[in-house]
C-alpha cells in the first residue's frame, strides 16, 4: 500500500494516466525489481508511459515533489542501470515509430525498437546500424543511446556517440529539446539560458586545463563507458552539440531520449569467418595485435574455458573437445562489397598471421551455414556458463578494456587474478580488436564471506585495470552500480569533478536514477 508522498503522488498521477498502466501493487512491483543485472531494488510505483507528454508530466510532478525517476525499456542492463526503489518510468506500447531517408543513410527512430528489428528494416537498403551489443536481439535502441553501445564490430568509430544525428529529450523540469530542431534549439537555449551558460564554461574550463583535456582524449582511444562522455566537453564548442553528446552514456541520468536520429554504416553483402585456435592465450592476442591493422570486421577472443562450456553443446564441432589444455581461439570475421574483395581480404589475414604458432590449421569459410557454426560458440558462452552455475549462485559478467599492444600480458594477468581469487570456473572472451575482455562467473552472495571474497576481487580488478595498465573499468555496458565506487580512481579527482558538476547542471534535484 502507498503511503506518505508516493500516495500523494499516485493521485496526482491517475488525474492524466491511465491508471491501469499504474501499478503498485506487490506483485507487480516485485517483477519490475531486476534488470539482466545481479541487483534488485523493487520500486514503489511502475508506469507505462505511451508518449512524450505522459514522461514530461510524471517528470514535471516528481521533480515537484523531488521524488527519484529511473527509466527503463527493455531492461537488459547488464550493471543495474534499469531499477529502482522509487519511481520506474517504463517506454512500452507505442514508443516504435520510425522513418528512413531515401538512401538509408539516416532512420529516424523512437526509444522502444530493438536493434535487430532496426537492422532488418534497413537491410534492403545495404545498411545497419553502428552499435551491435550482444544483446540486440532484445535491446531497445533508447538504452543503446543511452548506454554508448558498441559491440563486436562496432568497436569505438561506429559506436553510439560517432553514429548519433540528433536527439530529442525530455529534461528532469520536464522541458523538451529536439536538438535537430532548430526552432527547439532556440527555444531552450533561452528558456535555458543558466543551463547553457554552465555547460559552455564546463567546456571552456576543460578545454583550457590543457593536461586535463589531453587525460580525456586518451581515455577514449579505448572503449569506455565509465561515467559520463567528457569528450563531449573537448570535442565540440556548440552548447547544443555538447548537450546531445553528453546525452549518450549518461544511462538515464540527465534526461528522457524520446526521439533519435541516426546515421547508419554500410553492410557488406559478402562476409566469411574463421575459428582460429592457438596454443595459448598469449599467441592469440600476439595474433590480435596483427589483426587490428588488416581488413578485419570483428576478432573475438575465447579462452579455453569458454571453448569448454560450450563443447559438448547439440552442433558444435567435435575438435573442440580435443584441444590441448592451454588453447584459445580467435573468431575473425572479414566482410567486403564484392567476393573478389573477399578473397583478397582473406589472404591477406592469413599472410599477417602466418608465423604465429596455430593447434590447427587456419580456414576461413564463406559458407553462411559453417560461419554460423562458429559464432554460436560465441553467442552460447553467456547461457553455457549460466546452466552450468551451483544452485543459488547469480552469473557475473564484467566488461574491462587493455590497450591492444598490451593485451596479451593483461589478459594472462587477469587469469591469474581469477584463478588468485578461486574463481576457477571464469570463462573470459570478448571483442579483443578493441582490446575489450569480458569474464563471467558464478558468484555466491548468500554468504557474508563470499560477499566479501567478491569485493576484494573487485578491488584487484580496479587494480589491474587501472593502476597497472590504465585502462577502462567498463568498456560497453555501462558504468551503472557495480563501479560507481571506482569512478574517481579510474578518471581522477579533477576529471570526476568535471562529471559530478555535469549532473549538478542537468539535475539540481538529482531525481534521475540515484545510484547510478
Amino acid at each position: 500500500m502507498l503511503t506518505g508522498k508516493y500516495s500523494d503522488l499516485y493521485d496526482i498521477l491517475v488525474r492524466q494516466i491511465d491508471k491501469a498502466r499504474i501499478y503498485h501493487d506487490p506483485l507487480y512491483t516485485l517483477a519490475y525489481g531486476t534488470d539482466a543485472s545481479f541487483y534488485r531494488l523493487v520500486p514503489k510505483i511502475v508506469i507505462k508511459a505511451l508518449d512524450e507528454n505522459e514522461i514530461s508530466f510524471v517528470l514535471r510532478e516528481c521533480s515537484a515533489m523531488e521524488i527519484p525517476v529511473t527509466f527503463r525499456a527493455a531492461g537488459t542492463s547488464l550493471s543495474g542501470q534499469a531499477i529502482t526503489d522509487s519511481v520506474l518510468l517504463v517506454a512500452a506500447g507505442r514508443w516504435k515509430d520510425y522513418s528512413i531517408n531515401e538512401d538509408g543513410s539516416q532512420i529516424r527512430l523512437q526509444p522502444g525498437l530493438t536493434g535487430a528489428f532496426i537492422n532488418s528494416i534497413l537491410a534492403p537498403y545495404g545498411k545497419k546500424i553502428g552499435p551491435d551489443p550482444a544483446s540486440i536481439n532484445s535491446a531497445t535502441i533508447g538504452g543503446i543511446i543511452a548506454n554508448n553501445a558498441s559491440g563486436m564490430s562496432s568497436g569505438t568509430g561506429a559506436n553510439a556517440y560517432n553514429t548519433i544525428e540528433s536527439l530529442r529529450l525530455v529534461l528532469a523540469d520536464g522541458s523538451v529539446l529536439d536538438t535537430g530542431d532548430e526552432k527547439s534549439r532556440e527555444d531552450f537555449i533561452k528558456s535555458h539560458e543558466s543551463l547553457i551558460k554552465e555547460i559552455v564554461d564546463l567546456s571552456n574550463s576543460v578545454k583550457d586545463n590543457k593536461q586535463l583535456a589531453d587525460r580525456i582524449r586518451h581515455k577514449y582511444i579505448l572503449k569506455n563507458t565509465t561515467g559520463y562522455s567528457l569528450n563531449a566537453l573537448t570535442d565540440f564548442s556548440d552548447p547544443v552539440q555538447i548537450i546531445k553528446h553528453l546525452i549518450i552514456g549518461s544511462e538515464g541520468t540527465l534526461a528522457f531520449i524520446s526521439g533519435i536520429t541516426m546515421n547508419t554504416v554500410a553492410e557488406n553483402p559478402f562476409r566469411a569467418s574463421s575459428l582460429m585456435i592457438f596454443p595459448d592465450i598469449r599467441n592469440a592476442c600476439t595474433a590480435v595485435v596483427l589483426l587490428k591493422q588488416g581488413p578485419v570486421t570483428a576478432v573475438e577472443l575465447i579462452d579455453r574455458a569458454g571453448l569448454s562450456a560450450v563443447a559438448d553443446k547439440e552442433g558444435m564441432p567435435e575438435f573442440l573437445k580435443t584441444l590441448s589444455p592451454g588453447a584459445s581461439a580467435l573468431l575473425v570475421e572479414t566482410s567486403s562489397a564484392g567476393m573478389d574483395d573477399l578473397g583478397r581480404q582473406i589472404e591477406q589475414i592469413m599472410n599477417a598471421i602466418g608465423n604465429i604458432p596455430v593447434e590447427m590449421p587456419v580456414r576461413f569459410t564463406d559458407n553462411p551455414a559453417e560461419y554460423a557454426v562458429y559464432w554460436n560458440i560465441r553467442k552460447g558462452l553467456f547461457p553455457s556458463v549460466g546452466a552450468m552455475r551451483r544452485p543459488g549462485t547469480t552469473v557475473i559478467i564484467e566488461d574491462v578494456a587493455f590497450p591492444v599492444e598490451r593485451l596479451a600480458d593483461a589478459t594472462a594477468d587477469l587469469q591469474e587474478l581469477l584463478r588468485k581469487s578461486g574463481y576457477n570456473d571464469a570463462v573470459i572472451y570478448g571483442h579483443a580488436l578493441e582490446g575489450n575482455l569480458h569474464f563471467i562467473f558464478s558468484q555466491d552472495f548468500s554468504m557474508k564471506e563470499e560477499t566479501e571474497r567478491y569485493r576484494i576481487l573487485m578491488e584487484e580488478v580496479a587494480k589491474l585495470v587501472i593502476d597497472k595498465y590504465d585502462g577502462s573499468l567498463k568498456a560497453e555496458h555501462g558504468r551503472g552500480r557495480n563501479v560507481a565506487a571506482f569512478g574517481e580512481k579510474e578518471w581522477g579527482k579533477e576529471a570526476f569533478m568535471v562529471m559530478r558538476r555535469r549532473k549538478r547542471i542537468f539535475a539540481t534535484k538529482r531525481i534521475l536514477k540515484p545510484g547510478v
